[in-house]
């Protein structure tokens, strides 16, 4: 076996409005059962996204807040792969009145257009902080953290090189740890500038293509890929 894992985000991914259909579950099950092993690559906070899946327990590791946490679904551990969020900052948010602001263990989030009031604060307050958007969504974290960082979290506690997984997404903030796998791929409904940079487009939208692409893998281990891989960094 060459792709050992999938590295997969969740809204506008494996789900359609938060909601992970069934079809997509059974896919995420089969993945299981043919020894691989799925994680979630999430720009969520990590309290949303157990009110909204009932069913993360079919991931081996959960990463959340767009890398900034990491959540291991059948041990319940959490662990914080960054600084937390900023308390000054959020107390200078809320009293500006930013609407929609909402923080997690590292995260602190608001929409579109209101990222010019938060980039204010930041530099008032003299922070090394950066301003991730994601499809309207304005994410703010520390300037070293994003989904490859901490997806390389992941991998390095399953014992898997980036090399043997196969990534795949739809948004802005989706680049970073796609393109760090041994196959990028895009779902139909990804943004053009993500279309253009993976080696795989899925026929279908969501959940539909991630679940094609599962089995795929399942079928072929996607063995083209592979050793069009192995070539250029074995010529490299």
């Amino acid at each position: 076996m060459y792709f050992r894992a999938l590295a997969t985000d969740y809204d506008g991914t494996l789900a359609h409005d938060g909601v992970l259909e069934e079809a997509t579950a059974s896919a995420l099950e089969r993945l299981r059962y043919s020894g691989r092993r799925p994680i979630m690559v999430t720009g969520r906070e990590l309290d949303d996204l157990i009110e909204v899946c009932p069913r993360l327990d079919l991931f081996d590791l959960i990463v959340a807040e767009n890398g900034a946490l990491l959540y291991d679904p059948e041990s319940k551990e959490e662990t914080l792969l960054a600084e937390p969020a900023s308390a000054e900052l959020v107390r200078k948010l809320e009293a500006a009145k930013v609407p929609g602001l909402s923080v997690g263990r590292a995260i602190v989030a608001t929409w579109e257009p209101y990222e010019v009031q938060v980039l204010e604060a930041i530099r008032e307050l003299g922070l090394e902080l950066q301003i991730i958007f994601n499809k309207g969504a304005v994410m703010v974290l520390p300037s070293n953290v994003n989904k490859a960082t901490g997806l390389a979290a992941a991998l390095k506690r399953l014992d898997i090189e980036a090399r043997h997984v196969v990534g795949v997404g739809d948004a802005e903030n989706d680049h970073a740890f796609v393109k760090t796998c041994g196959c990028a791929v895009a779902v139909a409904n990804a943004i053009p500038a993500l279309l253009k940079e993976v080696d795989i487009v899925t026929e279908g939208a969501r959940g539909a293509g991630v679940a094609e692409l599962i089995d795929r893998m399942i079928a072929t281990d996607l063995q083209d890929i592979a050793a069009l891989h192995d070539r250029v960094r074995l010529a490299g």
